[in-house]
């Protein structure tokens, strides 16, 4: 997912997002464990999404302490 769309989503939206994708995360895991995963890349395209949410969350929780702080 691109970070202009993952900008546009609310935290609330974004933290429930991060949560679908660590539950493909870990089935993904499981599924490697037993052979039976189709596209290996799809770790790498979760993983990254996760990390853009997160940062994504975190700039905007730095931006709403700096208002606050001036």
């Amino acid at each position: 997912m691109k970070s202009q769309e993952l900008r546009q989503m609310t935290n609330e939206e974004l933290g429930k997002r991060i949560d679908e994708n660590l539950d493909a995360l870990a089935t993904m895991k499981f599924q490697k464990a037993t052979s039976q995963v189709e596209n290996s890349s799809k770790f790498m395209l979760l993983r990254r999404d996760i990390a853009r949410m997160k940062t994504i969350i975190r700039e905007r929780e730095l931006s709403t302490s700096n208002a606050a702080a001036k």
